[in-house]
């Protein structure tokens, strides 16, 4: 979130006459001597757009660390989507071979449905989000970077009224997309499905929430934003988020592994639809976290929980369209109202703009 800049020592070229000193001179010239990664202001040539980042052309062989270090600093995106794919992926290749998948390992993971997703996907979702941004994070920022990251992470101090709205609008919204894939509309949730909804919320929020979120939303939005503004850096992150599930539909996960590719196809879509209301949600917050680990996990919540009960006449591949559907309205809906800006305000702060600053815990919708 935070640029790093390294500062070397300074001093007389050869070539400078000693009569030329920066005491006489108020100041070195560009071409004489300068600090590396700053470009000084009468230095910038017209048409040429600073980014505030590191100078590109800068020598690999800093004082504070390695090339490569130096590489995850300059160009922290790709190097998180890059981890992100590998781990998770790598990870889940013994879950897409076993029994529960392509079937070319004799071995099962154990548990039925649940239990096998929790031993064979969930490993594969920390390694892949979290752990590529906290790795990222402590190569990057060091010791003060992850405590900062830990306030964020819990960082609950917004208006109670952006917890409400999540928790009722998500089942609200999915009920109403449900409805119009059946003719008889839902049936009231059993007493047994309303006492299991929390308990189920809170085990989605340590598992699919605390596993992606910390590095679709907290890592890569505010870096994407920064650098690209917020309709392309919600398509480029809706886009690769939907992408790294792909190995998951091989395996009982998605239905695999002989899985229909309109279902593939439906999956994709949703999650760019749904990033653009994620983006406005993360935006407006001021990057809350927590808010939009809820948001995220009340959709898998009501799927697992409410949707069998409330709607016993469609199957669990229906749960991908009535999510396409409400979706596609919550972008649109987004998209109109914003204007295309989804909540965003660039400041000259960078990607840390979007935290909640002071007054923003009693910010309303």
């Amino acid at each position: 979130m935070r640029q790093h800049q390294t500062h070397a020592s300074t001093g007389s070229r050869a070539d400078v006459p000693a009569a030329r000193t920066p005491q006489q001179s108020g100041t070195l010239r560009a071409d004489e001597d300068q600090q590396p990664g700053r470009v000084p202001a009468d230095a910038v040539q017209p048409g040429r757009v600073h980014t505030g980042g590191p100078d590109r052309h800068r020598s690999r062989h800093t004082p504070d660390g390695s090339g490569l270090r130096e590489s995850l600093r300059r160009r922290p995106l790709l190097w998180f989507f890059l981890l992100a794919f590998s781990l998770s992926w790598a990870a889940w290749t013994p879950y897409v071979l076993s029994r529960n998948g392509l079937g070319v390992w004799h071995f099962t993971f154990p548990g039925g449905s649940i239990g096998s997703q929790l031993t064979g996907v969930l490993p594969g979702a920390y390694l892949g989000p979290i752990a590529s941004a906290l790795l990222l994070t402590g190569l990057t920022e060091g010791r003060r970077g992850l405590r900062t990251w830990g306030r964020r992470m819990t960082g609950f101090r917004l208006s109670w009224r952006w917890y409400v709205a999540v928790l009722l609008a998500v089942p609200v919204a999915l009920t109403i997309a449900a409805t119009a894939l059946d003719d008889r509309g839902p049936a009231m949730p059993t007493f047994a499905v309303l006492t299991a909804y929390l308990p189920g919320l809170i085990l989605q929020l340590i598992t699919t929430g605390l596993a992606e979120e910390p590095g679709w939303r907290e890592f890569a939005m505010p870096r994407a934003q920064e650098r690209y503004g917020p309709l392309p850096a919600t398509l480029l992150v809706g886009v690769l988020w939907g992408a790294w599930h792909l190995p998951l539909f091989l395996t009982e996960w998605g239905g695999g592994p002989h899985v229909q590719p309109a279902k593939v196809a439906a999956f994709l879509a949703t999650t760019l639809c749904f990033s653009f209301a994620m983006t406005w949600v993360f935006n407006r917050s001021g990057g809350s976290m927590p808010l939009v680990m809820l948001m995220h996990t009340s959709v898998n919540n009501f799927f697992s929980v409410a949707w069998t009960a409330m709607f016993p006449r469609l199957s669990d591949d229906d749960t991908t369209y009535a999510f396409l559907l409400a979706s596609v309205a919550a972008a649109l809906l987004v998209l109109v109202l914003t204007r295309g800006r989804l909540g965003y305000r660039p400041t000259a702060a960078g990607p840390a703009s979007v935290r909640p600053a002071p007054g923003a815990e009693a910010a309303g919708l």
